[in-house]
């Protein structure tokens, strides 16, 4: 993981997310313990994430279906 910073989302859904600014990946652990990277993610599109009223809508909207992603855990 490159020591990216987690941090704590309220969600019903996601537990924590995580950039790698110089990669473009985000990281983004669910309450059920999975991780999952998605690749190729500009700054501002982490930025909505972090800062969205629904994390996991937002990533649903924003991310799946746009960009590559896979399951690390």
């Amino acid at each position: 993981m490159n020591n990216v910073e987690m941090m704590p989302v309220n969600s019903s859904n996601v537990s924590e997310v995580g950039y790698d600014e110089q990669d473009q990946i985000v990281y983004v652990r669910f309450l059920n313990g999975s991780l999952y990277i998605y690749k190729g993610v500009p700054k501002h599109e982490f930025d909505g994430l972090l800062n969205a009223a629904s994390v996991g809508s937002y990533l649903h909207r924003n991310y799946k279906n746009v960009y590559p992603y896979e399951r690390l855990e």
